[in-house]
């Protein structure tokens, strides 16, 4: 269905972008904007698609996090804080709809104008949008917040910050972006930034993390309580200013959101069975089928839903390093992948009812195709032959085994691959010729029972191999310390991809952000072809070159045999409280549903 919309949108696109450019060469003003074409959704349009604008106000979700936190202000790098948390605390000058590949209506503003090279951005901010505390939100705001959010915030707003050649008040009301850099994407990115109260922060530390100093926004949600590390809890705010603007209408209905966090992940279910919770999100397919069925489930109490989505699988698994020495060599990265197998671990783990990804934009439109590139793709990657890592060309999957713990072809291959890299078995040791052994750490964060059960079988593998990996388990702010600083071999990886990716993969895998601490490039991947491939994405303005570069991105990163990929999450598992009901038109984004509660609703 997801991909169905996407293609239907792809070849509308042609038409309606001859329409787009008309209203925006001049600067029109506009009520949203689209990656591609324009909106789906008319001007006057009621509600999201996906939200029901009649839904009743009242009740309340309570979800279980495994971890703790140290911090509210998920605006900085310092700290520990709730994932949820910058999604709830701020709004942005515009908000997204998860109905459509990459669309944005407007929110905190009015009106959104551009040209058609699209070079530069102007918003007009509503004039009754308020901050939670009732104050005016202002053009003041807007700028300090995109130039506090570059200079001092979280290194996820450093990107658009070096990118904005700059932002001016241009009337009541009225702030323009300019840019320095050839990317459409912008126009949408800027109207993305949280926009935070900047009298709030005056003689006080931006950048210090804790509790003292927690941001006030705009959203439809206040902080009414927390406790250190334990819980956080949000309430309706009934004077929220924007009840009637078009884009929330049928969305925050719920009175109270918390979120209880557990030492050990593994209580969370546990939480969740005993009634502390009221709706969970289950990863583990055999758990789903297994240890749902007590009496609350029997009863009717707790439903389980099942919401399927078509976006790209993004790449969940073990990463490795390549800025450790070790692991520079892409015959070893592949020795290891041969190492680890999936058929067996997916038979243990969940009686291989899950499919594993095979490619970071797998499940998609987006994703490589089967055997050697062809066509626009293949021209897309010739100009950087001498340096594709194999396979990009000539087509590449990851190895599968005979499903049995001891597969001795692929045990074969592995050897054979450190062989060639200068590694062999001696006294049952895997050692170069100066006699040093092949090892590397493997880092886990404490409670991570899942992955920690896969590294177990992995690592008997790979003793089969005369290699001892060394196993650390660490506490969240330490794992989170030593993420940032890029201190680990291996460890295990999510990075979640779109329909519409842009801008945010640089972060994800350009060669600035792996010579950066703190960027979401964990792996340190610095390739020509890489960054080259982005920058054709960003700058693409028709739908072939578009989806040819994302292929051909994807074709790159699988071949780098960077990361060991497990599980595809194409479906989320919800069980809830039969009062928390979402709406039955589902977004083509439908795992949005399960992380976010924005349409949910609660009904007796």
């Amino acid at each position: 269905m997801a991909l169905e919309y996407f293609q239907r949108a792809w070849r509308t696109a042609g038409v309606i972008a001859l329409c787009a450019a008309a209203a925006s060469a001049s600067g029109e003003p506009m009520h949203g904007i689209a990656m591609y074409g324009e909106p789906d959704l008319p001007p006057d349009f009621a509600s999201l698609p996906y939200a029901n604008p009649d839904a009743p106000k009242g009740g309340k979700i309570v979800t279980g996090e495994g971890g703790t936190f140290d911090s509210l202000n998920p605006f900085i790098q310092k700290g520990t804080t709730p994932w949820q948390l910058r999604y709830v605390i701020a709004e942005s000058l515009m908000g997204r709809a998860y109905s459509e590949p990459f669309t944005l209506y407007c929110l905190l503003c009015e009106t959104i104008e551009t040209d058609e090279a699209r070079t530069w951005a102007e918003f007009t901010l509503r004039p009754e949008a308020r901050f939670s505390d009732g104050t005016p939100v202002t053009v003041e705001d807007v700028i300090w917040s995109f130039e506090t959010l570059a200079t001092q915030g979280h290194a996820r707003y450093v990107s658009l910050g070096k990118q904005l050649k700059s932002i001016e008040e241009t009337g009541p009301n009225k702030v323009k972006f300019t840019f320095n850099t050839d990317n459409r994407e912008l126009a949408l990115l800027v109207g993305l930034r949280p926009i935070l109260k900047k009298a709030q922060w005056e003689g006080k530390d931006f950048t210090k993390s804790g509790f003292e100093n927690i941001p006030i926004g705009s959203a439809p949600y206040v902080l009414s309580d927390f406790d250190a590390g334990s819980f956080v809890e949000f309430t309706r705010n009934p004077d929220y200013w924007g009840k009637d603007v078009p884009f929330m209408r049928g969305q925050a209905n719920l009175d109270t959101i918390r979120w209880e966090f557990f030492a050990d992940p593994s209580l969370v279910i546990e939480a969740f069975k005993a009634g502390e919770l009221n709706s969970h999100r289950e990863f583990n397919v055999q758990t789903w089928e297994d240890q749902y069925d007590f009496p609350a489930v029997e009863r009717g109490d707790v439903v389980k839903s099942i919401v399927p989505h078509e976006r790209p699988s993004g790449m969940t698994g073990f990463a490795m390093n390549v800025r450790q020495p070790i692991l520079q060599d892409w015959r070893v990265r592949q020795a290891l992948i041969e190492a680890f197998n999936f058929e067996y671990i997916n038979e243990v783990q969940t009686g291989s009812k899950q499919n594993r990804i095979t490619s970071y934009f797998s499940n998609s439109v987006l994703g490589m195709e089967e055997g050697p590139a062809t066509g626009r793709v293949r021209e897309l990657l010739e100009p950087y032959a001498d340096t594709l890592p194999p396979g990009a060309l000539e087509g590449y999957n990851f190895p599968a085994t005979n499903g049995t713990q001891n597969d001795r072809a692929s045990t074969r291959r592995a050897l054979g691959l450190f062989e060639e890299a200068g590694w062999t078995v001696q006294d049952g040791k895997m050692r170069n010729a100066e006699g040093e052994d092949f090892t590397f750490e493997i880092l886990l964060q404490s409670g991570d029972d899942e992955n920690q059960s896969i590294i177990d079988i992995y690592t008997t593998a790979l003793k089969q191999l005369g290699i001892t990996p060394k196993i650390t388990v660490v506490d969240r702010p330490q794992y989170r310390q030593r993420m940032e600083s890029y201190d680990f071999d291996m460890t295990n990886y999510r990075v979640g991809l779109s329909l519409s990716p842009g801008n945010e993969q640089k972060n994800y895998f350009g060669s600035e952000a792996a010579a950066a601490d703190g960027t979401r490039n964990i792996i340190g991947i610095q390739s020509e072809a890489v960054d080259g491939l982005i920058d054709t994405m960003l700058s693409s303005t028709s739908k072939d070159d578009f989806i040819a570069a994302t292929r051909a991105l994807d074709r790159v990163l699988t071949a780098g045999r960077y990361a060991i990929p497990i599980y595809q999450w194409n479906i989320s598992r919800l069980a809830h409280a039969k009062e928390l009901k979402f709406p039955e038109t589902l977004p083509i984004y439908g795992d949005w549903i399960g992380w976010q509660p924005d349409v949910w609703y609660w009904e007796e």
